[in-house]
């Protein structure tokens, strides 16, 4: 069976920054995660490719309710109202009601807010299906540590629709960087989603930061080398500035674009993620 392709949705006019994936399950078209409202277009050329409408998809499986990933659901569900969202228990009332997640987004992200994710709509409570352990024909489980409400698809292919569960790994660099924006990030709960991974041995990640890792292993293991570098590196004291200029470094080092993982991942976020950690460690 041919490995999946992303569908590249051009975020930010951007090339290789954001995907989503479209699969065949038993019941039919679906796709995993969405991206924001602000790349609809993008989706809907990356559908009519296929041959396919935005009414022929019957299901969007989501990883989790961070903008870059399900920002789009509930205006895809406005105007295709036959379209089953399947989502996390944690994550479910906040497409339902995401009037808090866009609060707290707009903090975070100030007057660009509206250019890079557009509209947060709301999913009907009556389009939502909260998982369980198989979605479609699909194995689902929880990988929290990036967030708590992450969920990973497992498909019969042995294709793991990892969202940033697996990390940012921008093809065809082999670089793999962990997303650990706040305000859940942990590393403990990460390095277990890891072990889960691992024991189920997916033969590819799908990722949505970007493309298809072949090496799973390999992927997994720098993952988490890097998670735990970072946070010692980050409980060791360094500023923001000494931790963006030691991540990219380490990036122009391995031969890849540091912009690009940037926009993907902003490393900014990534350090603030990791000084809320160590601060409720240390309070712990």
């Amino acid at each position: 069976m041919a490995a999946p392709e992303p569908i590249d949705l051009h975020h930010q006019g951007v090339e290789r920054l954001v995907g989503c994936y479209l699969l065949d399950t038993d019941d039919g078209p679906a796709l995993f995660d969405c991206g924001p409202s602000t790349t609809i277009p993008a989706l809907k050329a990356g559908l009519d490719g296929a041959g396919l409408k935005l009414a022929d998809i019957r299901h969007l499986l989501l990883s989790h309710i961070h903008l870059d990933h399900a920002g789009a659901a509930g205006s895809l569900v406005r105007e295709h109202p036959k379209l089953v969202v399947h989502v996390s228990s944690i994550g479910a009332p906040h497409v339902v009601d995401p009037e808090r997640l866009e609060r707290s987004a707009r903090r975070l992200y100030g007057d660009a807010f509206d250019t890079l994710w557009g509209e947060l709509a709301p999913v009907p409570e009556e389009n939502v299906r909260v998982v369980g352990d198989s979605v479609l024909g699909l194995a689902c489980f929880p990988t929290p540590g990036h967030a708590s409400h992450h969920v990973s698809y497992l498909d019969r292919d042995g294709t793991l629709y990892a969202g940033d569960a697996a990390g940012v790994r921008v093809q065809p660099g082999r670089s793999v960087m962990p997303p650990t924006p706040p305000p859940e990030f942990d590393l403990d709960t990460w390095q277990a989603t890891l072990d889960e991974i691992e024991r189920r041995e997916p033969e590819r990640l799908a990722l949505i930061h970007f493309g298809v890792a072949d090496d799973p292993v390999r992927h997994l293991a720098e993952l988490r080398l890097e998670l735990y570098d970072w946070a010692e590196f980050v409980q060791g004291g360094a500023t923001e500035e000494e931790f963006i200029a030691y991540c990219r470094t380490e990036l122009e080092d391995a031969g890849e674009d540091v912009a690009h993982y940037d926009l993907a991942m902003p490393l900014w976020q990534s350090y603030r993620g990791i000084v809320r950690w160590a601060e409720k460690q240390e309070a712990a």
